[in-house]
């Protein structure tokens, strides 16, 4: 059951805050971010103001705030319905008390969408609904620390969706954009929108852009980064630093390279979980800089010829 805050004085609005259900979910988020060492104190605060301080709501009135909460909640239930139909028809609901609702947008254009152009214009519709809702001047003085406000995620989760459609629909330039800007939007890159935007900047030719971004996110030693370092390196015609790159990138992750030379078959479904240095990690990877390989065969050539040089290749027990 949910609880309505105490009215304030008729010339001010009321705080809105998540309902039960949200913020538990959300601080069991937290705490698991906490003990990972993956929230600065800066994002703790952000995230505490997000329950009891200024809302991108507190400009419209109780009955709009309370809307948008409910139809919030509803789109919940309709991303788990078991049924389409259910899904459908929760979906509407929220519609009907927030027309913006970016989650029930999402849902119907997941419902709807015949084609991946119509998929595309479904999720457009949902991120600028998204933008319409929180209002420019949240977002701007937001700017920083973005995903730790709970009511942005759903429009951070439209825009990733978004990004990874058009990418996938060779629309890189469009997808470039969202991916920057959501970097901008949160820095912290709590859904980890840098590794297919490296892979973009590579594949596009941007060398410059993966340069930066690699050395922005430098302590990250997971096997995207690396293994697009390596590439990036080569790419620019530093052999030297390009050996050095590929010797930590085999340490991240030795799977990688064995799925590039095709010693290994990549699987038709993508997991859905994974640890560092293990095959799910390198299918995730290649997910970002497969294409950005292929797309450069003398990368793919160097490649192999190191695999030669070390001998008869890599082998799964063998430390680089």
């Amino acid at each position: 059951m949910k609880k309505k805050v105490n009215k304030r004085p008729a010339t001010k609005k009321k705080a809105t805050l998540p309902t039960p259900a949200g913020m538990e979910k959300t601080m069991r988020e937290l705490v698991e971010a906490i003990q990972g060492g993956e929230v600065t104190e800066v994002e703790l605060n952000a995230l505490m103001n997000s329950f009891m301080g200024p809302s991108a709501y507190d400009r419209l009135s109780d009955r709009e705030a309370d809307a948008k909460n409910e139809a919030q909640q509803i789109a919940f239930d309709a991303m788990e319905a078991e049924s389409e139909t259910q899904a459908r028809k929760l979906a509407k609901h929220a519609l009907r008390q927030d027309p913006d609702c970016v989650d029930a947008l999402v849902v119907m254009a997941g419902l709807d969408a015949r084609t991946p152009r119509e998929m595309i214009e479904g999720l457009q519709k949902a991120v600028e609904a998204g933008e319409r809702s929180l209002g420019q001047k949240f977002i701007r003085e937001n700017k920083g620390h973005f995903w730790m406000l709970i009511e942005t995620r759903p429009w951070m989760r439209a825009m990733a969706q978004l990004a990874e459609l058009l990418r996938g629909q060779g629309i890189h330039l469009d997808a470039i954009r969202i991916y920057e800007r959501m970097l901008e939007l949160n820095p912290n890159d709590n859904q980890g929108v840098r590794d297919p935007l490296v892979g973009l900047y590579l594949e596009t030719g941007d060398l410059n852009g993966a340069a930066r971004l690699l050395k922005r996110y430098k302590e990250d030693c997971s096997a995207s980064p690396t293994w697009a370092r390596a590439l990036e390196r080569f790419l620019a015609g530093d052999r030297v630093s390009a050996q050095a790159a590929l010797k930590k990138a085999r340490h991240a992750n030795r799977y990688v390279e064995l799925y590039l030379t095709m010693q290994k078959t990549l699987p038709k479904v993508m997991p859905e979980m994974y640890s560092p240095g293990s095959e799910e990690e390198a299918v995730l990877c290649l997910s970002n800089l497969s294409g950005t390989w292929a797309g450069h065969r003398e990368a793919t050539a160097w490649l192999h010829e190191q695999l030669a040089a070390d001998g008869a290749g890599l082998s799964i027990g063998k430390k680089h």
